[in-house]
């Protein structure tokens, strides 16, 4: 565990304009939905690449 206040937070823009935080380590990457949980090999698929557009910054 990091000491409290140690995260920081990274604004991501969504499909639909809309704005939320994620912590800095998943600001390149996001969780694959239902479709995309698995390879065509059978194996889970644990990140997918975020667009570098959907970054918005720093949260003040």
């Amino acid at each position: 565990m990091g000491k409290t206040g140690s995260v920081t937070w990274i604004k991501i823009k969504g499909r639909k304009g809309q704005t939320r935080l994620v912590p800095e380590k998943r600001q390149r990457y996001k969780k694959p939905g239902p479709n995309q949980k698995y390879t065509s090999r059978g194996k889970k698929r644990r990140r997918i690449a975020r667009s570098p557009k959907s970054i918005v910054g720093v949260k003040e």
